[in-house]
């Protein structure tokens, strides 16, 4: 049977990634990271929750706590304050973690050789996110590039994005359709108990929810 990893950060668009490998007859590996982001305890507990859900071969959580350590982001040091309702306002705010999925893809790239998996699924989306260049379809292209270089294995990985070019609202949409539990999933960068409804993923979250007009289930504080 044919594996794939799935990177799962336990929000909506990795969870409805990891659903349609799923789906493609894929058994799944899972993968999330513990980088010390403020939100790790309320992610680490949805991620299980949805392994639990969608019966998962085997997971992971890794420690990649160096990214704590490079720091310049405001996901993992508490004295940057995450910024609200400014979505769309700057090119790189301050929420974007220095070359995360570029760390990610490397540490997937060497699980998936030991773990023989065809590909990995990543939930990256280009056209509707908060400008990270690292959520790009020609960065993942080099991406799956340097990965199939660096591996001794025998076939290609294939790295896998069917959201990149998604809409949050279509996201929703395909989720709900699918029958992805996304009341198990969380967005928000800054708390673990209620969302704040002011971050950029908070925002774009609603956004999604509202235009595909569909009520999130989930609390907000705001």
């Amino acid at each position: 049977m044919k594996r794939a990893l799935c990177i799962m950060s336990g929000g909506m668009d990795s969870t409805l990634c990891a659903y349609l490998a799923k789906k493609q007859g894929f058994k799944i590996i899972a993968l999330h990271f513990d980088y010390r982001q403020r939100t790790q305890l309320k992610e680490k507990e949805c991620f299980e929750k949805i392994c639990k859900d969608l019966g998962v071969y085997k997971s992971y959580i890794l420690n990649t706590d160096l990214i704590e350590n490079i720091g310049a982001n405001a996901l993992t040091d508490t004295k940057i304050p995450i910024p609200k309702n400014e979505l769309g306002q700057n090119e790189f705010p301050i929420t974007y973690v220095p070359f995360r999925n570029g760390i990610f893809l490397s540490i997937a790239g060497a699980l998936a050789e030991k773990e023989k998996c065809q590909s990995i699924f990543i939930g990256v989306v280009e056209e509707d996110g908060s400008n990270y260049p690292d959520c790009t379809k020609k960065f993942i292209k080099k991406a799956q590039k340097f990965i199939n270089q660096g591996t001794a294995i025998k076939h290609k990985i294939s790295i896998q994005t069917p959201l990149i070019k998604f809409k949050k609202k279509d996201i929703v949409s395909l989720a709900l359709k699918e029958k992805v539990p996304l009341e198990l999933t969380w967005s928000c960068y800054e708390n673990n108990d209620l969302a704040c409804g002011e971050c950029d993923s908070c925002l774009l979250r609603l956004k999604g929810f509202k235009q595909a007009g569909f009520k999130d289930k989930i609390a907000y504080k705001i």
